[in-house]
């Protein structure tokens, strides 16, 4: 929790380093990924302008999605008739868009990124003189250990979100603590993925049944992303698409949503739970669903829709669809308090690693780090590379109880002792993560 001293001085030293809202020749502190974007992208792009930005100062986590959500509001709220921009493409190509002119507004990022940090900068001054008690809420520590390699690939095309301030940054006042964690595996290029992390949630949080059905809200918060990514896609001439799965933890109930091939499990004492199966092109409804609207499953080197692509549902592949389906599926289940924790992870995982090991390989590792479970998630990403994972490797681990109760509960789960000694082998000789980001939230 941070305390009002720490938010205070962030807001100081804030303040002194931009002591004026930036003029048209100021250079911009932070900018967007791309020339423009829609009027729909806006709230999701802003959000990770602004709490990427404040987390790289050291905001304390409740104000930065505070102060996030507070400038959005108001700058949702302004006059965006300034920022139009007619793209390129729209001016060369003329009457081949003009569906898409009449549906999307494209915005100049540059002067959205602008105005928006000087709407930023306002809100700081004002919570300066008095900072509102929602910035100070209190939020429920997690424990999650994050791991991400780019591996053998040329590109590393996964993304990752953890966001345990879901209720601050978009405004959300009732009773119901909620965290929302997510994995996407990109192919074809990162655009998709990265709009997956950047937008899935923030359409999640606007659907109107996130309240009454949180399961359902996910599952329409993928299609809708997909939806709005296929616009992108034919704007920028995109070919990239993602799978993804994330999990919604609302009070004492678990949310998940997924397409494709990534996959999240949970361990209860010990014992790993089959939440979801993922989407190949090789199951049985796959396959029909395929040749139903016309395209074909065949297997090189794996099983491919239309001799392409290795998963059947994903948001994006333009050039696949329909028959790479971008309809999400999803479930709920009841905590009841005796979870052990949540694994997310994508294919490059789960395709080298036995679902039998997973919670052996955990708790060995917990037992050599004596209950700090913050780098497991490095442990496991290293047994599936040294098992002979090329791929991009991503995993998430979301402990449900403290680590240390884990361990002094003895649950070791249904693994072998093979499993345990593989693991404690491959602890010697752990390279340095690419990327490593343990996080006690």
């Amino acid at each position: 929790m941070a305390c009002d001293a720490e938010i205070s001085d962030f807001l100081n030293t804030f303040l002194q380093d931009f002591p004026a809202p930036l003029n048209p020749e100021s250079p911009l502190p932070w900018r967007f990924s791309g020339a423009t974007l829609s009027r729909e992208e806006l709230e999701g792009e802003l959000a990770e302008l602004a709490m990427g930005f404040l987390s790289s100062r050291n905001a304390p986590l409740p104000l930065a999605a505070a102060l996030t959500h507070e400038a959005i509001s108001q700058m949702l709220q302004a006059d965006l008739s300034e920022f139009r921009k007619l793209p390129k493409q729209e001016e060369e190509e003329g009457k081949d868009n003009e569906e898409m002119k009449a549906t999307v507004t494209l915005l100049d990022t540059t002067e959205v990124a602008r105005s928006f940090f000087n709407q930023l900068w306002k809100v700081s001054s004002q919570w300066q003189k008095q900072v509102p008690v929602t910035a100070r809420t209190p939020q429920k520590e997690w424990v999650v250990s994050i791991h991400a390699i780019r591996n053998a690939r040329r590109r590393m095309e996964d993304r990752h979100v953890f966001l345990p301030a879901f209720n601050l940054l978009f405004g959300l006042s009732d009773s119901v603590d909620r965290a929302y964690f997510a994995v996407f595996d990109g192919h074809g290029g990162v655009d998709a993925a990265r709009y997956a992390a950047v937008h899935v949630h923030v359409n999640a949080a606007r659907q109107p049944k996130l309240l009454t059905d949180p399961a359902e809200a996910l599952k329409e918060a993928f299609q809708h992303t997909d939806e709005m990514f296929l616009w992108k896609a034919k704007r920028e001439r995109l070919q990239s698409g993602t799978t993804g799965v994330c999990a919604l933890i609302a009070g004492t109930n678990l949310h998940v949503a997924w397409l494709g091939d990534s996959q999240v499990f949970l361990v209860q004492q010990g014992q790993l739970i089959k939440l979801m199966e993922p989407h190949r092109p090789d199951q049985p409804e796959e396959w029909e669903r395929i040749q139903r609207l016309g395209g074909f499953v065949t297997f090189l080197d794996c099983w491919r829709v239309n001799a392409a692509l290795a998963v059947s549902r994903a948001i994006g592949d333009i050039f696949q669809k329909p028959y790479v389906s971008g309809d999400a599926d999803s479930t709920s289940r009841e905590l009841t308090g005796s979870e052990d924790y949540l694994l997310l992870a994508c294919d490059g995982f789960f395709d080298f690693v036995h679902l039998d090991e997973i919670a052996s390989l955990v708790h060995s590792h917990l037992v050599k780090q004596e209950g700090d479970g913050a780098h497991v998630a490095e442990e496991l990403v290293a047994v599936a590379r040294d098992r002979g994972s090329s791929d991009n490797i991503t995993v998430m681990v979301v402990f449900l109880r403290d680590p240390r109760e884990l361990l002094e509960s003895g649950v070791q789960g249904p693994g072998n002792s093979q499993a345990d000694v593989r693991s404690q082998d491959l602890s010697a000789g752990l390279s340095n993560p690419q990327t490593d980001t343990p996080q006690r939230n």
